[in-house]
């Protein structure tokens, strides 16, 4: 009978890490995809702005082109936010309650809508995604081994950490681009957070090298 237990509770271990495995694989894959579109909807609306010379038109027609622009990429700009939504907090609850938080978000997203708009909405799961992210991002900075990730490794988890914090200042970015001031500040550090977790992410082993070698030359110095 103890033998049977086990065997079932390691099956079960195995089914839930292949799930959660899943879980991860499919979020990954559909945020890279929105981001894949976001970014060829830019590059189309740049070179699109540049050869038709839409700068040198009437500022109605202007408009009206970031009019139609911006109702080109707002879904999937909505789709990125929520999958934001969901990414952010699976690294600090298990699977159900993540599912149980992102209904709860839902909800208060359509709430807000009906109450005070569709940007407005946006803004509340930005900033519920905003702080978890930032809890993460202080746990992962501490070592905390309570973090769920797919990956080990102490840089690697700071660096995923900071390339999330990156996409949701880049989301945050786009819904606040016509304030100049705050759009210069999010968009350097975005720039500055997502290069700094891919460096991270990618050379983990010879910025963990770096750090060693840079401590055993100051410890050689003290001496």
């Amino acid at each position: 009978m103890a033998g049977t237990r086990q065997r079932r509770q390691k099956y079960g271990r195995k089914r839930d890490m292949k799930g959660k495995s899943s879980y991860d694989f499919y979020l990954i894959l559909a945020t890279t995809l929105v981001l894949f579109v976001i970014s060829l909807i830019s590059i189309y609306g740049m070179f699109y702005f540049k050869f038709a010379q839409i700068q040198q038109m009437s500022p109605a027609v202007k408009m009206a082109y970031m009019n139609r622009m911006n109702g080109f990429v707002s879904p999937f700009v909505i789709g990125l936010i929520l999958l934001l939504g969901i990414c952010v907090p699976k690294r600090l609850l298990p699977t159900a309650w993540v599912n149980r938080l992102t209904v709860l978000l839902g909800g208060s997203a359509v709430l807000t809508w009906l109450a005070a708009g569709g940007k407005a909405s946006l803004f509340v799961i930005l900033g519920a995604s905003l702080v978890l992210q930032l809890t993460v991002l202080v746990l992962a900075l501490g070592g905390s081994q309570a973090l769920h990730f797919h990956k080990k490794g102490y840089w690697v988890r700071l660096g995923s950490s900071l390339i999330h914090l990156g996409l949701i200042l880049f989301v945050l970015d786009l819904l606040l681009y016509e304030r100049k001031t705050l759009h210069l500040f999010l968009f350097w550090v975005t720039t500055s957070t997502s290069v700094a977790g891919m460096t991270f992410c990618f050379y983990a082993e010879a910025v963990a090298g770096f750090l060693r070698r840079k401590q055993q030359a100051a410890d050689e110095n003290s001496t």
